[in-house]
């Protein structure tokens, strides 16, 4: 009997998963549309009118290009949720795993959550066990490239191409051309071997956090692949995926610090002991 009601509950989860699916695409596309429309203006228009554009026209373009990506990002979580329902489905040594935690003594429970613990840090936003890792290969990460104890930490916006489990570091690259003094005259991306203490994956829709008006955060300045320290000026957002407004620290302009919209894919925990 009880076998027979996870069975369902998996189906209808399934079930509701794919509609969630169905709808994400029908907003996707509907998405596509508009961009297309605005693409189509842009080809019938000559380069030195479309230079005279308001800044509300590109504006719009970018927020609908970044609510694509937003739906696309919910798309992969949703489709990894399906994935998951369907292994609930055809997989019955799920039961016999949870026979043995059903089964296991108070000393066993305490030292299996120890070591759940004991995989993920502090920091919500840190990769650390294997299966994060293996998601995080080909991503874009937040990246601290100055050594732990610098002056001052220095986070950027690379791309992760390999986990070395041998040295336990990601091997990743700035993709922002480089001065050729520094990339030994060829100007290429930069690359970097980094400890997991020194990523943070940015967040998608799934796992995005809430901060409150009022947190400090670590951010994308915007227009660039620099992270710096922030804090969140408001005003409340209805959804976590809506963008966030901040105010940078050392932005100051004649004599006040400017509001900065920024996605909330681009913002992160501020690590511990950041020093800017």
């Amino acid at each position: 009997m009880a076998s027979n009601a996870l069975s369902a509950a998996s189906v209808e989860a399934a079930s509701q998963g794919l509609k969630e699916l169905d709808r994400l695409r029908r907003e996707q596309d509907g998405l596509i549309k508009k961009i297309n429309k605005i693409h189509a203006k842009l080809a019938e228009t000559q380069p030195e009118q479309a230079e005279k554009f308001e800044d509300k026209f590109w504006s719009k373009l970018r927020d609908l290009y970044s609510q694509a990506k937003a739906l696309a990002d919910a798309e992969e979580s949703a489709s990894n949720a399906c994935l998951s329902n369907l292994d609930a489905l055809s997989i019955p040594s799920q039961a016999a795993a949870a026979h043995r935690r059903k089964t296991e003594t108070g000393d066993q429970k305490r030292k299996r959550a120890k070591a759940d613990a004991d995989s993920s840090r502090l920091n919500p936003n840190v990769s650390r066990s294997a299966d994060s890792i293996g998601k995080a290969v080909g991503d874009q990460v937040a990246a601290r490239i100055t050594p732990e104890d610098s002056e001052k930490s220095e986070w950027i916006v690379v791309k992760v191409t390999r986990f070395d489990r041998e040295t336990n570091k990601y091997e990743v690259i700035d993709e922002e051309p480089g001065d050729e003094e520094e990339n030994g005259g060829t100007g290429g991306p930069r690359k970097y071997k980094l400890s997991p203490s020194a990523i943070i994956q940015f967040p998608k829709p799934a796992t995005a956090l809430d901060f409150p008006t009022g947190s400090q955060v670590l951010a994308v300045y915007p227009g660039t692949t620099a992270l710096y320290k922030a804090t969140v000026v408001g005003p409340h957002r209805k959804k976590k995926t809506d963008d966030y407004i901040l105010e940078f620290d050392d932005d100051d302009e004649d004599g006040f610090l400017p509001k900065r919209t920024v996605p909330f894919y681009h913002v992160v925990t501020l690590p511990e002991g950041h020093r800017q």
